[in-house]
């Protein structure tokens, strides 16, 4: 990790903050006056601010229930971040871990910890979404076999991978899919004749939604909610 970046971890300076620092030669590591914030540091090495030594803050993990008419990114557009939503210290310095529309609600997994995120949004890992949807005419009975198999998206070379369909009424299904293509499940409704009308996911690899969160609460996430992402 970068000196500049570990110094923002470890304190409650930003990035420009951290830098003017640096300049103050206050700064040292393994005892020795370091003013290049990109220095490279490995975990055997100690950081210290006027004799202080830094411990950088723990990896934070964290679940929200997304409401309607927001974005999950770290810059606010037309609709406002999620991020708004987080009473912590340097929200907008995490990221979310699987990205929802901004009509879509549901389970939105945020952590500053990105080997842990890159386990639930690479292609590789294969980690299982499940969403709840509402359509706009009835399911057809053939649809829960041809998302087993795969359907062409339009603009897409090669079929979807093998999802699971589980038919509550006929406008509402849960869906189980292992990718995240833009606009997946409104577009494989859409590949089978059908409209999204109402788009919730419930549930990402292990970790289920809390039912006791309102849309816009959020909480920490258990350790073994973490641990399960790492399996």
């Amino acid at each position: 990790m970068r000196l500049d970046k570990y110094i923002c971890k470890s304190t409650e300076l930003t990035r420009n903050e951290a830098k003017k620092l640096l300049k103050t030669g206050l700064v040292r590591v393994n005892d020795e006056v370091v003013k290049n914030g990109a220095l490279q540091l490995s975990d055997t090495c100690q950081v210290a601010v006027e004799g202080q030594l830094l411990t950088k803050r723990s990896a934070r993990y964290i679940m929200m229930f997304k409401p309607l008419d927001t974005i999950c990114s770290n810059v606010d557009e037309v609709h406002p971040s999620v991020l708004h939503f987080l009473d912590v210290d340097k929200a907008f310095d995490l990221h979310i871990a699987g990205r929802l529309d901004v009509d879509t609600t549901g389970l939105v997994l945020i952590t500053d910890d990105g080997q842990w995120s890159h386990q639930i949004t690479s292609p590789r890992k294969a980690c299982q979404k499940r969403y709840r949807v509402w359509l706009d005419e009835a399911i057809a009975p053939s649809v829960a076999e041809a998302f087993a198999r795969g359907v062409q998206l339009k603009g897409e070379s090669t079929l979807t991978q093998p999802a699971q369909l589980e038919v509550i009424n006929e406008r509402e299904v849960l869906l189980t899919i292992m990718e995240g293509k833009y606009h997946q499940v409104k577009r494989m409704f859409a590949a089978v004749g059908n409209h999204v009308v109402g788009l919730h996911r419930e549930k990402i690899g292990e970790i289920t939604l809390d039912e006791q969160l309102e849309p816009g609460q959020w909480r920490y996430l258990t350790e073994q909610e973490v641990a399960s992402v790492r399996r």
